[in-house]
């Protein structure tokens, strides 16, 4: 089957489209990537990646603006789904594979004329992060964009769609829950990492070295403030006193990365927090091995109550204990294994006290390190979660 898989962004990077692409192709289909470049020299170029025929249609900063406006106002709509037309005529596509929802309405409206199976994927239970977006909280956003319009535009997309993905059990109780359909429609493909992660890559030995030494806590991934790092910078103030090595490392940024760093300057705490940036996804089990406990201290909402991280496999996977959050998904998952502990959310005394439970006990920190390694290796990497995928394409 010729699958076309559309995606509002920039590709590479994007682990799970990458993954499900990859996936599928191995089952004997051809994926063509519908994304976006803002460079003239790229556009409707097709271009190889891993196997994956990539297709990148031409955008802007005012294309981009306006995406936040989708079911606001329809000119983002109007603009996508004439560039989806003609990628689907153009590669001959047999089913439309659409990554979350702010495309959505675009590719539905451009396969009336085609009328081809269409599956759903829902990377995050998206009216609720937006929520929590900067523009959301200020003037003009707050009036103009309402995620209660895109919640309904999700339950109406899920109605069109032939099949619709979600990346968590909870996530897909609750689409269960809230919306009447049939439950063989909804198909469970977690984020989950591929295996080359944990038995194919290179130790960046500087990075290792910075850190020797260290009791480091490590953070990977978006660090906007509904990840929770407040809690983790706050929870220094009870740990550098009994803990003088303590290091809290984040790999990653936001927007919100100003409201971080003016937090640890006015605590006094910069010696013990680095802020390193977004860093090349090889270095990441560098960090990783340099690290002494893995954090995901995320605040609850109701998305985050309903999804993981692919931070956690990626720790798990190379035997680091875990604290995170109570949100539900995570602190389900973190218990049921026994590979770390977990805090209550925007506590930061809970999250030190945690803290202090592992670094006073190594005997701990191996037995959970060893227990997340033992679940990601033996029954959570890809090529064992992606097999609900191709049964889906199987069946379209």
């Amino acid at each position: 089957m010729r699958i076309g898989m559309i995606l509002d962004n920039v590709f590479p990077p994007d682990p799970r489209v990458e993954n499900e692409a990859i996936e599928l192709i191995r089952g004997g289909n051809e994926v063509f990537l519908f994304c976006l470049t803002y460079s003239e020299s790229e556009a409707e170029k097709t271009v190889e990646i891993n196997g994956i025929s990539v297709v990148r249609y031409l955008s802007n900063q005012l294309e981009y603006k306006l995406s936040a406006l989708a079911y606001t106002v329809p000119f983002y709509t109007w603009s996508m789904q004439k560039k989806i037309k003609h990628f689907i005529k153009k590669y001959t596509i047999q089913a439309l594979h659409i990554h979350d929802i702010k495309i959505a309405q675009a590719t539905f409206n451009a396969n009336k004329n085609f009328d081809l199976p269409v599956v759903l994927d829902l990377h995050d239970n998206y009216p609720e992060v937006m929520k929590f977006y900067p523009h959301l909280q200020t003037f003009p956003g707050k009036y103009i964009i309402s995620p209660k319009k895109w919640k309904q535009k999700e339950e109406a997309f899920i109605h069109l769609a032939d099949k619709v993905i979600t990346v968590s059990k909870e996530f897909v109780n609750d689409l269960l829950h809230r919306i009447t359909m049939d439950k063989d429609k909804v198909v469970l493909v977690p984020n989950t990492i591929r295996s080359s992660f944990f038995t194919d890559y290179t130790v960046d030995e500087e990075i290792v070295k910075r850190y020797q030494g260290k009791f480091m806590l490590l953070y990977l991934g978006d660090t906007h403030l509904r990840r929770g790092l407040l809690t983790a910078i706050r929870s220094l103030q009870y740990l550098t006193a009994p803990i003088p090595a303590i290091k809290l490392v984040i790999v990653g940024k936001s927007t919100t990365d100003t409201v971080l760093k003016r937090e640890v300057a006015t605590l006094g705490l910069e010696e013990y927090v680095d802020f390193e940036g977004w860093k090349d996804v090889a270095l990441f089990q560098s960090y990783i091995e340099a690290s002494s406990l893995c954090i995901s201290p995320l605040r609850r909402n109701l998305q985050h109550d309903v999804a993981y991280a692919n931070k956690l496999f990626q720790y798990m996977s190379l035997g680091k204990p875990l604290l995170v959050s109570d949100a539900i998904a995570q602190r389900d998952l973190v218990e049921r294994i026994s590979s770390g502990l977990v805090h209550q959310e925007k506590n930061p005394e809970d999250f030190a006290e945690k803290v202090l439970q592992l670094y006073t006990n190594k005997d701990l920190q191996i037995e959970l390190g060893n227990n997340g390694r033992s679940f990601v290796r033996n029954e959570f990497t890809w090529d064992k979660t992606a097999k609900g995928l191709i049964a889906l394409y199987k069946d379209l």
